[in-house]
């Protein structure tokens, strides 16, 4: 896949199909639109996923996350627009004359029936229909997709995040919540205490459920373990780092330097400040008892093989 970033300087040679929004989460009803442009990409357009979003907005997915899931697909290209006024200011025709029509050879635009462009957002669905037949391309709005009666949106994650509500989460977007990062060097107090864990510090931007423990999945490569993991500031250890530090299961490989994705299945318990080591020991042989329930996993094992596909359509 193509990544374009940073640049207003984008063009597609090729008749392209065109998915516009901020795609934040690729929530369920953003894969309605990824889906549709991996129609098009199948009957030959150049498939492009096209998004505009501030600089240090808090995240679901960080540019990388978001970056894995869209090549996984098989997307063509992803264009990650920069928040600069040349395009903030840009009139809604304008921007679909200049650049979907012009600079994208957009055949094809498919948006949510929210989706809002333009200066002062005065573009909408209504104005891409009045102009389809000017420009020469074909508009598809996508329905929203529901939930228990609710339509799926990044701001009902948000809320299921706060709330530590995994579960929901997970079946809001359609995968497990992931935190992706390097693994890198700790205090290694795990492995001196015999229970070694991998550190990652995540990208700022990325919004975390709150401190606490939780049963996690982990990947790396081609590899696959189930963990529990450890989200905030380890406040028996130091109290000052913000980190996600997780437990695997049959680990036997070393992780340091290598990018390890976590996927966060369920809260089991709150961070919580420990009055000795040997209590915090204690609790983490609680913890690692009960993620073992939870997975069903024996004794002996834990790795799980290969991974799956992280993010499939369905």
């Amino acid at each position: 896949m193509i990544e374009i970033h940073d640049t207003t300087d984008f063009r597609s040679e090729a008749p392209s199909a065109v998915m516009l929004g901020k795609f934040d989460g690729l929530h369920r009803g953003h894969q309605k639109l990824l889906r549709e442009v991996l129609r098009l990409q199948d009957a030959g357009y150049y498939g492009i996923a096209f998004t505009i979003a501030p600089e240090d907005h808090p995240v679901l997915l960080t540019d990388e996350e978001k970056r894995g899931i869209l090549e996984r697909a098989g997307t063509d290209c992803m264009i990650r627009c920069p928040f600069v006024p040349e395009i903030l200011r840009m009139e809604p025709e304008t921007f679909v004359s200049q650049v979907l029509a012009e600079r994208l050879k957009a055949k094809h635009i498919v948006v949510g029936t929210d989706f809002r462009f333009g200066h002062d957002r005065r573009g909408d669905v209504s104005l891409l229909k009045k102009l389809q037949g000017r420009y020469g391309f074909r508009l598809i709005v996508m329905e929203k997709e529901c939930h228990e009666g609710r339509e799926i949106s990044s701001t009902r994650i948000r809320e299921a995040l706060a709330d530590a509500d995994m579960e929901l989460a997970e079946q809001l977007l359609g995968f497990a919540y992931p935190v992706e990062g390097t693994v890198e060097h700790g205090k290694q107090l795990g492995r001196k205490i015999g229970m070694p864990t991998i550190n990652q510090v995540p990208d700022r931007r990325k919004l975390l459920p709150p401190p606490g423990v939780y049963f996690s999945e982990v990947s790396a490569g081609d590899s696959c373990w189930r963990g529990v993991t450890n989200i905030g500031y380890k406040p028996t250890v130091d109290g000052s780092f913000l980190g996600v530090e997780t437990y695997l299961y049959g680990a036997d490989e070393d992780l340091y330097g290598r990018k390890v994705r976590v996927r966060i299945r369920r809260f089991r318990r709150p961070e919580q400040k420990f009055a000795s080591v040997e209590a915090l020991k204690a609790q983490m042989e609680q913890d690692i008892r009960a993620g073992k329930e939870y997975f069903g996993i024996e004794e002996a094992a834990g790795k799980t093989g290969k991974t799956s596909s992280f993010f499939r359509l369905t």
